[in-house]
């Protein structure tokens, strides 16, 4: 009876309190979220081997081994879990534009960064879904978000090339012709890439970026030398016979 050490009547209450039921519900929402994003991941593998119109909501439900009202528990139909694919592949574009905008680097590797995740994210199983949905035969209200989303990934596009022609990092262009370009041939991976490839998706994205970074680096006119704006104005002006 010596030997026992003394528990101070706290430690005893402490010990005796149940677990929080908030802590409960935390593990609740995390598990439902879980589950949700299996249900969207099932659905985007359905929608590229299939496609959209193809695809059932039984389709999914028997691919995760549930019934139907399990995944509408999730969804409100089809179109959404179409639209939840799209947002899904679309976020890590954004996410990216929102990291590289605190970083104070030249626009040129902040625009190469975010080509990257975009060539990752239309080499992933969004991919389809990024590319195709605006195409489906959705409502009014579905489409505007995603012409929206679209726009905005765009607009930002655009807008870091006009930032690299300004601080001289990429060579002058026409920002909005440029955009559509990149744009252009980074959703094309999702028409021919697969899963199987010999390449992973990141390998897929920093090669088109290497590509991309050639054509948009400034231009030498000499040994360390480079061509800038100003200077191109300048030589523009010149009379014909001056050149």
């Amino acid at each position: 009876m010596a030997n026992r050490r003394a528990v101070s009547p706290a430690a005893v209450k402490q010990s005796a309190l149940p677990a929080s039921p908030w802590r409960a519900n935390r593990e609740r929402v995390r598990e439902r979220e879980v589950k949700r994003e299996a249900v969207i991941r099932a659905a985007a593998h359905a929608f590229n081997r299939k496609g959209y119109h193809n695809t059932s909501l039984d389709d999914i439900a028997a691919a995760l081994e549930v019934t139907k009202p399990t995944v509408y528990y999730y969804v409100t139909n089809k179109e959404q879990l179409l639209f939840e694919c799209f947002v899904a592949g679309v976020e890590k574009i954004r996410a990216t534009f929102r990291e590289v905008k605190q970083l104070k680097v030249p626009a040129r590797e902040r625009l190469n960064a975010v080509l990257r995740h975009y060539g990752e994210a239309v080499a992933s199983e969004f991919g389809w879904c990024m590319v195709r949905a605006e195409e489906q035969d959705l409502s009014p209200a579905m489409s505007g978000h995603i012409k929206a989303l679209k726009s905005e990934i765009d607009q930002g596009i655009r807008r870091l090339i006009r930032e690299g022609i300004q601080d001289g990092s990429i060579h002058p262009c026409d920002p909005k012709m440029t955009a559509f370009a990149l744009a252009g041939a980074l959703n094309w991976i999702a028409h021919w890439y697969r899963e199987n490839q010999s390449m992973t998706g990141a390998q897929i994205a920093e090669s088109f970026v290497t590509i991309f970074e050639n054509g948009l680096r400034p231009r030498t006119v000499g040994v360390g030398t480079s061509t800038s704006a100003p200077q191109r104005r300048s030589r523009a002006r010149r009379p014909s016979h001056e050149v």
